[in-house]
């Protein structure tokens, strides 16, 4: 079955289960005050109003219908949040009644079932993980130890980039940050390995790359109502397909991580994520049990999570930069001044504030998870509204970062709105609030429990590799379009670029010559 065919049999199919569901929807509906619904069309509800960019659509509809929205696609109902102040309903006064996430279609079906960190109910399980996470995984000394990963990762990348350099050779942004991220995350989750043969990273890479795109086919399927297995029907078995790649992957890599456990330890000062999520395995006495399966969910979380959003947000970056060169030759300016004639490092980021107001700026214009979605354990109440118990919501952080009432010019990539004085951030909510994702105005990693726990780690990867590339490069795209690159957002629920950012690297400063 071709994608064309499978799409008009959702269509038709979704008329039937739309039929079956209708009474039930209406005696709920008269009961309970709903939040306003715009003009549905029979059967398809408001399908006809998407377009490629789901988050894009959501903001439009928020535009002419208001803040709080409840849509229809097909026979499924989403709750969508537009605004800083209904965010704070959902993301602070709710959060205990949102803490779950809309469970992935068909998961039980799939050799992971639910059992990955992001998509988990709320309960035991994920409030170990959660901990593992901020304790371990992802805290700060961590993050300190794999500093020399990311540092040899980008040194990498620049290396690469200076060879098409020489050979006059454009390249493919967004592929080349693909890979610097997805080799980043690699290495940090299975250090040994990848960090001698870059095979493991390149399977990696291609299979988080089928999995979206196969994912989202399966989830669409769930406009089809009681009949939504027919999704499963045609993309389920290549899904089931890619997660056992993952697994033999996976557990070839554990396998070698406890064999080195055997001859050196747990405790080594070298250990990766996948020690530590091996050895809390091992742990009989933890307050929770998890299993092997629990680790390679994790970790598959961890890699598609982690490397295509993290690349997509430098991609824009730099982007923004090739078509503000004032702002470019600031950024590089601060460089000069703070880092001198040296590579920039992860330490120099807290002394290159313009630097962090332009990763601020591409993170609220190009948020890595435009749309943060939950699920209302219990019945709850939003301002006046009812919300019933397993309502899906998908908070819009893209619309929230881009509304007027709050941002001055929102659709401007303007850095400068992020440097304010000591006293001025002492004094704001932005400034108390931004680091803990508390400011409901600022919200490209989400807020609440289930906030990105990895935004520590993006921010600083963000940063340092986005310094690198202006340090050391000037950027030309071609002058079809006045040598702009094309800021079209492409088709997904995250914000891809629609046209790959090809752009020919010329050599401005290589620091692996220079004196230091």
């Amino acid at each position: 079955m071709t994608d064309l065919q499978y799409y008009l049999l959702c269509f038709l199919v979704c008329s039937v289960s739309t039929i079956l569901i209708k009474s039930l929807f209406t005696k709920q509906s008269t009961s309970l005050r709903l939040p306003p619904s715009p003009p549905a069309l029979p059967v398809i509800g408001h399908l006809h109003l998407l377009s490629s960019s789901l988050s894009q659509s959501l903001h439009k509809l928020s535009t002419q219908y208001g803040p709080l929205l409840l849509v229809r696609f097909g026979a499924s109902r989403m709750l969508v949040v537009s605004s800083a102040s209904m965010a704070a309903q959902v993301f602070k006064t709710n959060d205990l009644a949102f803490a779950s996430r809309p469970p992935f279609a068909f998961a039980d079906d799939l050799p992971y079932k639910n059992l990955g960190f992001f998509a988990t109910p709320y309960g035991d399980y994920w409030r170990f993980m959660k901990k593992l996470c901020m304790t371990e995984l992802l805290s700060p000394k961590q993050i300190e130890r794999s500093r020399s990963i990311r540092h040899g990762e980008i040194a990498r990348f620049l290396g690469k980039m200076m060879e098409s350099a020489e050979r006059k050779e454009v390249v493919d942004v967004g592929a080349e940050l693909m890979r610097l991220t997805n080799n980043s995350i690699c290495r940090m989750a299975m250090s040994t390995s990848c960090s001698e043969n870059g095979d493991e990273a390149e399977k990696v890479r291609e299979l988080v790359k089928e999995s979206f795109e196969l994912a989202a086919k399966v989830c669409f399927g769930d406009v089809l109502g009681p009949l939504k297995r027919v999704g499963f029907w045609v993309y389920g078995k290549q899904l089931i397909h890619v997660t056992m790649g993952y697994d033999r992957l996976l557990e070839g890599m554990l396998k070698q991580h406890e064999e080195r456990a055997e001859r050196e330890g747990w405790d080594r000062e070298d250990k990766d994520l996948m020690d530590i999520l091996l050895k809390a395995y091992q742990d009989h006495q933890a307050e929770v049990q998890i299993t092997r399966t629990h680790v390679k969910a994790f970790l598959l979380d961890l890699f598609i999570g982690g490397t295509a959003t993290s690349a997509e947000a430098m991609q824009w970056g730099v982007a923004e930069l090739i078509n503000h060169p004032h702002i470019f030759n600031k950024v590089r300016e601060e460089m000069r001044l703070v880092v001198g004639s040296r590579l920039v490092e992860e330490s120099d980021v807290a002394n290159l504030p313009y630097l962090q107001a332009v990763i601020k700026e591409t993170l609220r214009l190009h948020p890595p998870v435009p749309l943060s979605t939950r699920e209302s354990r219990e019945a709850c109440k939003i301002k006046e509204f009812d919300i019933p118990e397993k309502t899906a919501v998908a908070i819009n952080q893209y619309a929230i970062m881009r509304d007027p009432e709050l941002w001055d010019n929102p659709d401007e990539f303007r850095p400068e709105r992020f440097l304010v004085s000591p006293k001025e951030k002492d004094d704001s909510e932005l400034g108390q609030n931004e680091s803990r994702g508390q400011n409901f105005q600022y919200v490209p990693f989400g807020s609440g429990r289930r906030r990105c726990p990895g935004s520590n780690l993006a921010t600083i990867l963000l940063n340092t590799s986005i310094a690198a590339m202006v340090q050391c490069f000037d950027w030309k795209v071609g002058d079809g379009n006045e040598g702009k690159v094309n800021m079209e957002v492409g088709a997904g629920m995250s914000l891809p670029m629609a046209h790959p950012l090809m752009a020919l690297p010329v050599n401005h400063f290589n620091p692996f010559t220079s004196s230091t």
